[in-house]
């Protein structure tokens, strides 16, 4: 409950909420004194109206602060976007029951001055209870109704801007999600140029390295003036370099917050001042960091890495630069798996896929904790619809990237894992001390623009086990596999560290706790 206090935050949307919550405990209370009322006239007793009307006016002032404070606690203005079905109401239910049994046991505290009749309290908890649970799944149901009806819309074709004419600017494209998706910007027609310090060489986009659409500007995207040079005649941006992963991120903050936020802020306002239409960011789920809901682009976050945290602070920095010319469109990738031109053995379905097949042992940590899976190939997918899509669905817009079926602990991966090794042993060691578990709901993107993915973890597990079985992966335990240990024993020691202690530094730590509906406040270039 403090959790959910601390990241009560007054924006429109919330007083609206506050204010129709405060309208129907008010309303509950009138009704429940008016049923009490008509009762004891009926019977006979005196009464007089004005006594019941004094009551009210004595006490309702009293009610509303504590029913609205143990709202707010359980979360109904922070987080209440990411119930869903049964556990939302049972945490209407619990809010609105202890709203009024505070209330009753202050009515008897003070009972020489506040003393509504005992049935009154019952009643109007009651009515409560009716009203409050009542709006929320008339508004879950409108929701619903709604989304069945954009899926309807959705059905058809999704329209895709002309590609011949095109110019796309990938930064980091021969990474691990680049270098999946420069075969199908080329494959579209697109001209495509790349800006990559191709840190892994040149083999990750050798199939499309001479494709005459294909311009590729080898140089760090932190140097200002190959931004600008990169920029020219562009008409979208794909920005997807940056340090990916916890574990990368937190051997230097300071290096951290350099090239996943201040080379994003720079790059962003070169391609806002060169006339950039659109502006493809690549985010994470990890934003989520650790929740026990099913969570969509509109709930809280709660980080819990410096990765989050760049990731939280870059989407704020993108949001300030948006505007009716520049659309930014974040993507919160879910956990990647499968193989790429440069495929990845640092992450947790290819690791224990890896392990399972080589060491025989699969060795699972913190197995009941949720991932949001998603193939890489999938991943590629999302990011060319972000491009194609018409602006009025995806101007200033956040998607979450996966399919709700992709959603998986790590234990049912392990278990997977297992019956497609058999020889391999399951190992579950506890909790190594990652904090992150969390459920995300793809139907936005499903939604919007018609993304599914083609890929199961089954299917990419079975992918890896091919890769390794028949040499095309040789030892998965070296460095250009591994983010982390590429950056410990391959790169130089003497890379350009800048130390930083303005405007960044202020967005990192209050990234912590943020909400993407949020407007934050401006805060002064350093």
């Amino acid at each position: 409950m403090i959790a959910n206090i601390k990241d009560f935050r007054f924006t429109p949307e919330v007083w609206v909420r506050v204010g129709a919550d405060a309208l129907m405990v008010a309303l509950s209370y009138a009704a429940a004194l008016l049923t009490h009322f008509l009762l004891v006239a009926q019977h006979g007793e005196p009464v007089l109206p004005v006594h019941y009307l004094q009551i009210f006016v004595q006490s309702v002032w009293i009610l509303l602060p504590i029913s609205l404070i143990l709202f707010a606690a359980s979360g109904f203005y922070t987080r209440g976007r990411a119930y869903r079905g049964r556990y939302k109401m049972l945490v209407v239910a619990q809010a609105v029951t202890l709203s009024y049994l505070v209330f009753g046991f202050t009515a008897f505290l003070l009972a020489d001055w506040l003393n509504p009749p005992r049935p009154v309290v019952f009643i109007a908890l009651l009515y409560t209870l009716i009203l409050t649970m009542g709006s929320r799944a008339f508004v879950h149901l409108w929701e619903i109704l709604r989304e069945n009806r954009q899926a309807q819309t959705s059905s058809d074709p999704i329209p895709t801007l002309p590609r011949p004419e095109k110019t796309i600017l990938v930064i980091g494209g021969a990474g691990y999600i680049g270098s999946g998706l420069l075969p199908r910007l080329l494959e579209r027609g697109y001209r495509v140029r790349l800006l990559d310090l191709l840190m892994f060489g040149k083999e990750p986009i050798a199939a499309v390295l001479h494709h005459p659409n294909l311009e590729l500007i080898q140089a760090d995207f932190r140097q200002v003036d190959k931004v600008v040079e990169a920029m020219r005649g562009v008409d979208t941006v794909v920005h997807l370099g940056g340090l990916v992963g916890d574990p990368a991120c937190a051997l230097d903050e300071n290096l951290t917050i350099e090239i996943n936020l201040v080379a994003t802020r720079t790059i962003a306002e070169i391609a806002k001042g060169m006339g950039v239409g659109r502006f493809v960011f690549a985010s994470t789920c990890s934003v989520y960091g650790a929740s026990d809901m099913v969570l969509n682009e509109r709930s809280g976050l709660n980080p819990v890495s410096l990765y989050a945290r760049s990731k939280i602070a870059s989407e704020e920095v993108l949001h300030r630069l948006q505007s009716d010319s520049f659309s930014v469109v974040i993507l919160r990738f879910g956990t990647i798996y499968g193989l790429s031109g440069r495929t990845r053995f640092d992450l947790v379905v290819n690791l224990l896929t890896a392990k399972a097949v080589i060491d025989k042992k699969i060795t699972v940590f913190g197995g009941d904790q949720w991932r949001p899976f998603v193939h890489v190939d999938d991943a590629s997918l999302a990011v060319m619809m972000a491009v194609e899509a018409p602006k009025e669905r995806v101007h200033n817009e956040t998607f979450n990237v996966g399919g709700n079926e992709g959603n998986m602990t790590l234990g049912q991966v392990g278990e997977l894992i297992k019956r497609l090794v058999p020889e391999a042993e399951l190992i579950d060691s506890g909790r190594d001390g990652d904090r992150r578990n969390y459920r995300v709901d793809f139907s936005k993107i499903r939604l919007v623009l018609g993304f599914e993915p083609q890929w199961t973890v089954e299917k990419g597990v079975r992918q890896v086990i091919e890769a390794l079985q028949s040499g095309k992966v040789r030892d998965y335990r070296n460095a250009l596999y591994s983010n982390v240990k590429f950056l410990t024993e391959e790169t130089s020691s003497d890379a350009v560290k800048q130390y930083y202690t303005g405007w960044e530094r202020e967005l990192i730590e209050r990234a912590h706790k943020t909400h993407p509906e949020e407007t934050p406040p401006v805060v002064a270039k350093a």
